[in-house]
């Protein structure tokens, strides 16, 4: 379409022209005494659109001869542009390719060339951007070859080509170092340093995905629980992490919290600190009722805690791993410590409802152990002794028969006990 349109209008133009020569008896008279030329306007009008042609040509020769050293010195800037963007490209594929040798090599050749550039004040778009990211990709293969002074050198210069007040590319690609910058303080196993460079961050970098995952692992090397357990709370939240793992690493987390407490009166303000979702999971409450346990506290708040976990089992007994139904099994009978009727009713119920479930005949006969009922919690652990299959349950079992023969003083039952305790403990 756009050629028929040309044609035309130089078909229109063409026919203008000849209309206006082919009928034009207009005559130009130049005088020269004594000569007198005379031109028609036509030949006029030729020579001179054919004098202003060769004017402009050798104009255009003349501005051409003047400005063929800058044209020069502008081509031979440009062909080092584009080997600049090049080693760009080199450098980070050889880092990806883990030659990081070539990669560091490629990064120095750009710097080169950058150097080269600025001293012909060839300033060009993004030539800052492009060296800090020349100084990360070098500092990277040096933190890969071990070689931490050129390291750190590299990575104070890309900071200083990206001012902390510059353009917004220029803030992201300073923030971009400084995650970097943790991330090799992890791998040298310094989670101190690591925190402090993330500190250096802005509010809103900080909160990135990226950065909460550095200084949730940071927090977990430096053994700052607290710290690890708020971070992987918000990663969570912000969908850092998958809710699988989110769950894991944060039950992790309290736990190892839990075990950190040094007192009865600390484990208390912990468990009141936690989520009422971490309250109810199995493994943290089976965790803060031994610890209380292991520090001498209160058995009635430590039963407590392990109520909603005894009813888990009792409703739903498969909801427990066989880790932690052993696990709740070992740590309830140690705290029937002052256990009043209610709770001894409850185990005698739950017995009741699942007679063929050993474990819970185990704790009833425990429980009346505890309340001195000797006669029929002898019976309840007789029964459950020969159907227990953990080894720890049953010791604890025989044990128990073996203080109640002793104190109705008959010793051969009681050497009969213990010894069955031992040979339990022993599996």
């Amino acid at each position: 379409m756009r050629a028929a349109l040309w044609f035309v209008g130089l078909f229109a133009v063409a026919v203008a022209l000849a209309l206006f020569a082919g009928n034009n008896q207009g005559m130009v008279s130049l005088f020269w005494h004594p000569y007198r030329v005379d031109l028609s306007l036509n030949m006029v009008l030729l020579l001179l659109f054919t004098v202003f042609a060769l004017a402009y040509a050798a104009l255009r020769a003349f501005s051409a001869l003047v400005m063929l050293p800058h044209q020069a010195k502008r081509w031979r800037q440009q062909q080092k542009e584009r080997n600049l963007y090049q080693a760009l490209v080199a450098s980070f594929s050889h880092l990806q390719a883990g030659r990081y040798v070539r990669a560091r090599k490629s990064a120095q050749t750009l710097l080169k060339l950058s150097d080269e550039l600025r001293h012909e004040d060839a300033h060009f778009a993004q030539d800052s951007h492009l060296r800090a990211i020349a100084h990360m990709l070098a500092a990277d293969s040096a933190h890969a070859l071990r070689d931490v002074a050129a390291r750190d050198s590299h990575y104070e210069q890309a900071l200083d080509d990206v001012p902390l007040n510059g353009s917004l590319q220029q803030q992201e690609i300073r923030e971009g170092a400084q995650m970097r910058a943790a991330r090799w303080a992890l791998d040298d196993r310094d989670p101190q340093e690591a925190l402090q460079r993330l500190e250096q961050l802005p509010p809103g970098a900080s909160r990135r995905t990226m950065a909460l995952r550095i200084q949730l692992k940071a927090s977990r090397l430096a053994h700052a629980t607290h710290s690890a357990l708020e971070t992987a709370r918000l990663l969570a939240k912000h969908g850092g992490l998958s809710p699988e793992a989110a769950a894991s690493i944060i039950r992790g987390l309290v736990i190892e919290q839990i075990q950190h407490t040094h007192d009865a009166e600390q484990l208390q303000q912990t468990w009141r600190s936690l989520h009422p979702a971490d309250r109810d999971a199995p493994d943290i409450a089976l965790a803060a009722a031994r610890k209380l346990v292991e520090l001498q506290g209160d058995a009635q708040q430590a039963r407590s805690w392990l109520l909603p976990v005894l009813e888990q089992f009792i409703q739903a007994p498969q909801s427990l791993t066989s880790t932690q139904a052993l696990r709740l099994f070992t740590v309830l009978p140690q705290a029937l410590d002052g256990l009043d009727a209610t709770w001894l009713a409850r185990l005698e119920t739950a017995h009741r409802a699942a007679p063929q479930e050993p474990r819970l005949q185990y704790l009833a006969g425990m429980a009346c152990m505890e309340q001195q009922l000797w006669g029929k919690g002898e019976q309840l652990l007789q029964g459950a002794v020969q159907r227990l299959d953990d080894a720890p349950l049953r010791a604890r079992a025989w044990t128990a028969l073996a203080v109640v023969a002793e104190q109705r003083e008959d010793s051969q039952a009681a050497a009969q006990a213990w010894r069955q305790a031992a040979l339990q403990n022993q599996q």
